[in-house]
């Protein structure tokens, strides 16, 4: 691999140990002779490197101090000549995605796919005015696309998602941290989407479950199957890498729930324990080589050009409780998913049926 790469390599490292907390605000990274001697590269690679981390804000050199994690600046801090660099930033990757030959929609996408991520380990669950919708949940690709498309129609309501998986997100609700949760968590024993488990961690309370869509659930594989996977049987194959979704998601407890009915035992599964926070990951795991199959969405699937084999459908319920029902930002977004430019964008993603998009269900526990 020639340094011109590599560099990318370098910078792509420490952007995924700051994502993951690993390094922290104001922590020093390695000198450029140390992070060279580890990457087994030249002093101006990984100098190339700290120049690109550099420039986007995420490190800052100083004479005798090293380069170091920048600080988050306060909320005052963040000055108009501060946003207006954060454009040009954005163009100059726009720039450089479009020249490289992608399309609009293509960039549109990455950019979701890239924000889930931050989602899932960038939590802000304070106190937050009724204008704002806290959604905790589930992740699903819908969910990206129709905040993004609610911020522009109704810009006076502040969305703000964070992806904890389908139980994360009614605890949210539970302890207040929340006023929307997704869920799509299959009663094994009822064989009914979301009610039994709503009823039991919101007892006495009064909600509304608005459906999201109906989604297809199945197995992701690298384009034309060339492990000709046929089913969950397969999981057990010496030669076949998993990657799973974390314990607490709808997807994980559908999972297990078949893995039980056809007596596969998870510790025959080789990257059982490998697990990423959204669908997404998952896709972007197979589509790198480092797995051959995961079970997730199939807007996932589409989003990275990969092979589905579907195995179920699932309904995906935004979970509200009453208190919030009324608020004027929760009725906006409610009479706005019902509109069939709505529904329009959420099948084109792929994998969804939107027949009972938008519609409500009450449950009085």
């Amino acid at each position: 691999m020639n340094d011109s790469s590599l560099y990318h390599q370098i910078a792509e490292a420490v952007r995924q140990e700051i994502l993951h907390k690993t390094l922290q605000p104001g922590d020093r990274l390695p000198s450029v002779r140390e992070m060279a001697t580890r990457w087994n590269c030249t002093n101006g690679t990984v100098q190339r490197a700290y120049q690109e981390l550099s420039h986007q804000g995420l490190v800052i050199s100083r004479p005798g101090q090293g380069t170091r994690i920048t600080t988050a600046l306060p909320p005052e801090e963040i000055t108009p000549l501060r946003r207006a660099t954060l454009v040009h930033r954005a163009e100059a990757f726009l720039l450089e995605a479009f020249t490289s030959g992608y399309s609009q929609p293509e960039v549109e996408q990455s950019i979701r796919l890239a924000l889930d991520r931050w989602r899932t380990v960038h939590k802000e669950l304070n106190d937050c005015p009724e204008s704002t919708l806290r959604f905790v949940g589930s992740h699903d690709p819908a969910i990206s696309l129709i905040t993004a498309r609610f911020a522009e129609v109704a810009p006076a309501y502040v969305p703000q998602l964070s992806f904890a998986g389908s139980l994360g997100g009614l605890i949210a609700l539970a302890e207040g941290e929340a006023e929307l949760a997704g869920a799509h968590l299959w009663d094994e024993e009822s064989d009914t989407y979301n009610l039994p488990f709503v009823r039991r961690l919101l007892p006495g309370r009064r909600v509304v479950l608005l459906t999201l869509a109906h989604r297809h659930l199945g197995l992701i594989v690298s384009p034309s199957n060339p492990a000709q996977i046929e089913g969950l049987n397969d999981l057990a194959r010496s030669d076949i890498r998993f990657v799973n979704r974390q314990r607490g998601t709808g997807t994980r407890v559908w999972l297990d729930a078949q893995l039980r009915r056809i007596d596969l035992n998870p510790a025959q599964i080789s990257g059982y324990k490998h697990e990423v926070p959204t669908h997404s990951d998952m896709a972007r795991a197979i589509a790198e080589g480092k797995a051959d199959i995961g079970l997730g969405v199939q807007a996932a699937a589409v989003a990275y050009g990969l092979d589905f084999l579907a195995l179920t459908k699932e309904r995906y319920d935004l979970v509200i409780p009453a208190e919030v029902w009324e608020r004027p930002s929760v009725q906006a977004l409610a009479s706005w998913l019902v509109t069939d430019d709505v529904r329009a964008s959420i099948e084109a993603l792929g994998g969804y049926d939107v027949k009972e998009t938008g519609r409500i269900a009450w449950l009085n526990n």
